[in-house]
Parts: C-alpha cells; sequence; structure tokens
C-alpha cells in the first residue's frame, strides 16, 4: 500500500507545482491585490465616514460653546458701567472677563483643528472613493486575464488529476481521505519515510513507542509537522 500512496503523492506533486507556477504568475498576484483592496475597501470607506460624522458633531458642540461663551464675553463690555450701577470690585469682573476670553481663543484653535481635520478626513475620502472606483475597474480586468492563465494551464492539470484518481484508485480509502485531509492544511510532502528515529522534514525525535508501531507497519503522524510518517523496516 505505501507504495501506491508514495506514486499518489509523486502525481500530487506534479500538480501542486503546476499550483506554484500558476500562483507565481503576474495575472494571479495583481488579481489577488485587486481582491484584497476590494474585500477592505467597504470597511475604510465606512472607517472614515464614521470619523467624518463624529469630527462633524464635535465642531457643531464646540460651535455652539463658542457662541455661548462670545454671548457671555457681551455682557462685559459695558463692565464700567456695570460696576458702577451695581457696585462691586472691578478687578473681580475683569479678572473673569479675561479667563473667559482665554477659554474662547482655546475654544476657537480647538475649533480650526477640528475644520483642518474634518477637511482632511473628507480628501481621504474622496481620494479613497475614487482609488475604489479606479480598482474596481482594474479588479475586473485582472480576473478576466488570470482566468484565462488558468484556463491555459487547464489541459495539463485535467491530465495529472487523471493520473491521480487512478493511483488513488489503488489506496485505502481511509488513507486517501487522510491524505488529502493534510494536503488541505498546505502540507508536502504529506507521507514520508523516517530517518533513522527522526522524521525526516522537521527533524523531531521519535517515541520508543512510535517506533515500535512503525516497525510493526503501521503509519504514525509527527506530533510536530503533522505529516504521515512510515518505514520499511
Amino acid at each position: 500500500m505505501i507504495d501506491e500512496l508514495l506514486a499518489y503523492q509523486a502525481a500530487d506533486g506534479k500538480l501542486r507545482a503546476v499550483e506554484q507556477e500558476i500562483a507565481g504568475t503576474e495575472e494571479r498576484k495583481k488579481y489577488m491585490a485587486a481582491r484584497k483592496f476590494m474585500e477592505k475597501a467597504p470597511e475604510k470607506l465606512d472607517a472614515l465616514e464614521g470619523r467624518a460624522v463624529e469630527l462633524r458633531a464635535n465642531f457643531e458642540r464646540l460651535q455652539k460653546k463658542y457662541a455661548e461663551i462670545a454671548d457671555t464675553i457681551r455682557d462685559y463690555e459695558n463692565l464700567d458701567e456695570m460696576v458702577d450701577e451695581q457696585g462691586g470690585d472691578v478687578s473681580f469682573y475683569k479678572k473673569s472677563a479675561t479667563q473667559i476670553a482665554d477659554s474662547l481663543r482655546g475654544l476657537k484653535a480647538e475649533i480650526g483643528k477640528l475644520a483642518s481635520a474634518i477637511e482632511s478626513t473628507a480628501a481621504e475620502y474622496q481620494a479613497a472613493k475614487k482609488q475604489t472606483i479606479a480598482m474596481q475597474r482594474q479588479y475586473k480586468e485582472y480576473k478576466e486575464k488570470y482566468a484565462a492563465v488558468k484556463g491555459s494551464f487547464a489541459p495539463r492539470i485535467a491530465e495529472i488529476e487523471k493520473e491521480m484518481n487512478a493511483l488513488g484508485a489503488k489506496v485505502p480509502a481511509a488513507t486517501l481521505e487522510r491524505y488529502r485531509a493534510k494536503r488541505k492544511e498546505k502540507v508536502y510532502p504529506v507521507v514520508c519515510e523516517v530517518s533513522g528515529n527522526r522524521c525526516p522534514q522537521c527533524g523531531m525525535e521519535l517515541s520508543i513507542a512510535d517506533l515500535s508501531k512503525l516497525s510493526g507497519g503501521s503509519f504514525i503522524e509527527c506530533d510536530s509537522c503533522h505529516r504521515i510518517l512510515f518505514t520499511r523496516k
């Protein structure tokens, strides 16, 4: 059975080589980059829009507060008359007016920063939107080119898959299923012959119990890299 499984793995290796060849093409690289961009674009646009809404709300809140303080400042325009009519310490009123004016200047500066942030966010949003629209066209183009590349490899893949199906029919179903599960985890080679008392791929030393199973003709799974190990001894 091990020879049949190794033959299947050898054919699988040819399929993997073709897959790697396809993966290395510029068409696939551009397609994958465009797809990744398109997947993230809505999230980015939503985040920018949410940020703009939040900035606008803060801007309006500060504007309202600024207007309220400005009204208070106007009450101090006729300070001398207020003191003459109502009495009191003019220095107290002047100190209070100065503090309010300082707050007003601080608010004005903060409002200016928010206005700049809003403008910057709006510009970033528009740029991201234009980029997304442009990438939508490119994505369609790259997708078509990548499909053409895959189509050119289709005859080779079909031939290899035909060979694998014939070889797979000679391997017990449970073993073949186990092999395919490993391949889905991007493990290759899946099946390896033990070198001494170690896994030949990751170098992990096998336990006495595992070595005993191997000597009895069983397969074991490497605890480190999870490959299927065997020995001919």
